[in-house]
């Protein structure tokens, strides 16, 4: 195996660790926002609004998110300009795809730690005068968070993985960027292992990261 190839091409490897790292904040933080409207559309007492978040969740869920990447790259046409290298034209509708997959698995990951919480803190907060909203937003979603908060962090992992599947629509994330260099090398072995001792650096950290909050969620206890 020859490694030479890293003093020149190393820019490339360093380019696809930034974009991935950013698809995959973006993601969560979409997907974040996704999934606590569904959540609380499936736990509510609407049935009209509880129908529409699991029709969501079956079907995003039950669909590939190869299939989704590629819908939304030729559903939402945007011109082309870029933002600090980023072709915006590929990135946004890949951002949003992962972003819409993301909340139908946050939705569930949030709609059971609101199920965790005692039932008797939503009827504590209602004899005190508030009202269901309040009584989620100030009692419920606080006391939930310690439950949500790793499962959030493995999703953030899972994104990071599954965020090589928009190398299919062109943007320059890791994935992306090792198909660049195994093209100009002529060499796809030595590109690709660079690209899973890199993946796996992200992944591990983060979850020995997730690891120590949840000894201190814990410990908080």
């Amino acid at each position: 195996m020859d490694f030479g190839f890293l003093s020149d091409y190393s820019y490339y490897f360093l380019t696809g660790t930034v974009n991935t790292v950013l698809i995959a904040f973006l993601t969560v933080i979409a997907g974040v926002v996704i999934g606590t409207l569904l959540a609380l559309m499936k736990i509510s007492g609407n049935r009209a609004f509880r129908v529409a978040a699991t029709a969501y969740i079956e079907f995003i869920r039950g669909t590939p998110i190869l299939v989704q990447a590629l819908i939304f790259f030729y559903l939402i046409q945007i011109p082309d300009f870029k933002v600090l290298g980023l072709d915006m034209a590929r990135f946004i509708p890949g951002v949003i795809a992962l972003s819409v997959n993301s909340g139908a698995y946050v939705a569930e990951i949030i709609r059971a730690g609101i199920q965790a919480v005692d039932k008797g803190q939503m009827e504590a907060a209602r004899s005190l005068g508030f009202t269901a909203g309040q009584s989620m937003r100030y009692i419920i979603i606080p006391q939930a968070i310690k439950n949500i908060l790793p499962a959030l962090g493995n999703e953030f992992i899972v994104v990071i993985k599954e965020s090589s599947i928009l190398s299919v629509i062109g943007i320059v994330e890791l994935m992306r960027s090792a198909d660049i260099v195994k093209t100009a090398i002529y060499r796809p072995f030595e590109p690709l292992l660079v690209t899973a001792v890199i993946y796996f650096i992200l992944t591990f950290t983060c979850s020995r990261v997730l690891g120590i909050a949840e000894r201190r969620l814990r410990t908080s206890d």
